[in-house]
């Protein structure tokens, strides 16, 4: 597994693991980041991932993305 911090821009992946604390994960699932669900990394910024998931762009930062293992 590798965090969702390496995906390049353009690859869609599918969530395997979310790690970190209760409320940190509960915060993602809000977004939409669950295990099974699919991911596309639209651009990447300085560490900072703008994300495709279900029909929503997300923005993500790297710390948050590296909680999110495909």
């Amino acid at each position: 597994m590798m965090p969702l911090s390496m995906a390049n821009t353009g690859e869609t992946v599918k969530i395997k693991k979310i790690t970190g604390q209760d409320e940190v994960r509960q915060h993602l699932a809000e977004l939409g980041f669950v295990v099974d669900a699919d991911v596309t990394v639209v651009t990447e910024m300085a560490g900072n991932l703008i994300l495709q998931v279900k029909d929503s762009r997300v923005a993500l930062d790297r710390s948050m993305a590296n909680r999110i293992m495909f």
